[in-house]
């Protein structure tokens, strides 16, 4: 019996009329991911399943793990075909997961099995899924035209040379657009001899010694205008809490000194650091007419046994509280906004509790412009990009700003095969309406809706970051 109908999430007329008629056909705009732009731009065929499902795959290897399956099977050497089977075996406990339903939209949609998998078929898939993966259409560049992606924002540090991009957009067989995002981790948040080492990448190409904040601010915004030349139009920054503690020159001064020196600062130096920088990140951004976007409020290696032995960005991450959400994004806004340096800006919080603190703050900051809503309550991120995540976020917005102006979506994955997280989204936002419009809470006026479905699925976010409508022309559904 087929698991993923047609009609899967879509629970009233509306809904499915919108969905069908409408959501399906839109191209995706997937401006904030964690895909290899060597690996697209090489177009290497993939191994098998495993190299292209369950590799830099935390959320399946936290679950796999719950399932008491050996770390060895997860991260570690044992046979590719041992780790798809412990997935396939975790995955029948994975009830009420977002994973359950994502793995059966991708099985579906790319390989066109309609059964779920579980520990009793998984051979059979994974025989039917290497055949499969053999062919020239399931290379990155051919999963990414399959999915209609028409434009992809990957993630890459400010020293990064962006050498896959330029040979990406040389290639004029492949129509999708993959452009960079400026993630200067490592200019907030790097410590000790890896600042020193940051600094040091830094003056290299940009041919200038660095010996001064106004130095290390001069060669950022030189970083940022590389980035725009080569097609960049976004920037993100990864916090762990927000925060805004100003300082003047002369303290700014002594501690880039500090951290120049390999000098580990206080917290509350920390804080004014980071602060400094993010307003000078800010301006850089606004006077490009970028869009800055921040996520905060992840905790993360919380196992420091296992990072250790692994390493970050495996699975050892939650949610961090902060009971000053409120004081410390409006101060750190409003910084930005007298200086005249406020650019478009969305905002990505970790802890839904916060959700109606973010979104009313940043309706403060609401302004005329190019573009409508320049200052976006971000997408439901990481864990709460599931079906409760985004309804929250969703009926939060709709709350405290204006849905209609939303910029829809994102996959903030590592894989090639996570486009159906856009379609999950989308049946669940026309299954949102189709219900107000059930119960009367919304007109049945489809010219209205079908405006408003576009928008949030693909035209608020070609409109908000300025990109050009290269879009493929798409007849079918992901699912």
């Amino acid at each position: 019996m087929e698991f993923i109908g047609q009609d899967f999430m879509l629970n009233n007329d509306v809904a499915r009329e919108l969905y069908h008629r409408y959501a399906a056909q839109q191209p995706i705009i997937d401006y904030h991911c964690h895909l290899d732009p060597q690996r697209i731009a090489e177009n290497k065929a993939f191994a098998n399943i495993t190299d292209l499902w369950l590799a830099g795959d935390h959320y399946k290897w936290r679950a796999m793990r719950a399932n008491g399956v050996p770390e060895d099977q997860i991260t570690g050497d044992a046979p590719a075909i041992e780790k798809f089977r412990a997935w396939a075996q975790t995955l029948e406990s994975c009830i009420g997961n977002p994973l359950y339903h994502w793995t059966h939209l991708e099985l579906k949609f790319y390989f066109g099995i309609t059964e779920t998998l579980n520990g009793d078929n998984w051979q059979a898939v994974w025989d039917k899924c290497n055949l499969m993966l053999q062919r020239p259409e399931y290379s990155p560049q051919g999963l990414i035209k399959k999915s209609n992606v028409s434009v992809i924002c990957t993630t890459d540090a400010p020293t990064d040379n962006l050498e896959y991009h330029q040979a990406i957009s040389a290639n004029k067989n492949f129509n999708c657009k993959v452009l960079p995002t400026f993630r200067p981790d490592a200019a907030l948040d790097a410590d000790g001899q890896a600042f020193v080492d940051f600094v040091s990448d830094l003056a290299r190409l940009t041919g200038k010694p660095i010996t001064t904040f106004t130095d290390f601010v001069i060669a950022l915004d030189q970083r940022v205008d590389y980035f725009h030349q080569q097609g960049g139009r976004l920037a993100d920054h990864g916090l762990t809490k927000l925060t805004y503690q100003p300082a003047d020159e002369k303290n700014l001064a002594l501690l880039f000194d500090n951290k120049r020196q390999g000098v580990t600062l206080t917290t509350d130096q920390q804080n004014q650091f980071q602060s400094a920088v993010l307003l000078a990140l800010a301006a850089s951004y606004a006077k490009r007419d970028w869009a800055m976007q921040i996520h905060f409020g992840a905790l993360r290696n919380n196992n420091t046994r296992c990072f250790q032995q692994l390493g970050a960005n495996v699975g050892y991450d939650s949610l961090c509280s902060q009971a000053d959400t409120a004081e410390q994004l409006n101060a750190l806004l409003d910084a930005m906004n007298q200086r005249n340096g406020l650019p478009k800006m969305i905002i990505y919080n970790l802890d839904p509790s916060q959700n109606d603190v973010v979104a009313s703050a940043l309706a403060n900051f609401q302004r005329p412009g190019s573009v409508k809503s320049p200052m976006q309550f971000g997408s439901g991120w990481w864990f709460n990009d599931t079906k409760r995540g985004m309804i929250r976020q969703l009926t939060t917005l709709a709350d405290q700003g204006l849905l209609m102006n939303f910029i829809g979506m994102l996959t903030d994955s590592r894989s090639f095969v996570s486009y159906p997280r856009h379609d999950y989204f989308r049946r669940i936002f026309c299954n949102l309406i189709g219900q107000w419009v059930t119960d009367g809470e919304l007109p049945h006026d489809m010219s209205l809706l079908k405006r408003f479905v576009e928008n949030v699925c693909y035209h608020n976010a070609r409109n908000f970051f300025n990109f050009d409508d290269n879009a493929p022309v798409v007849t079918k559904a992901l699912a």
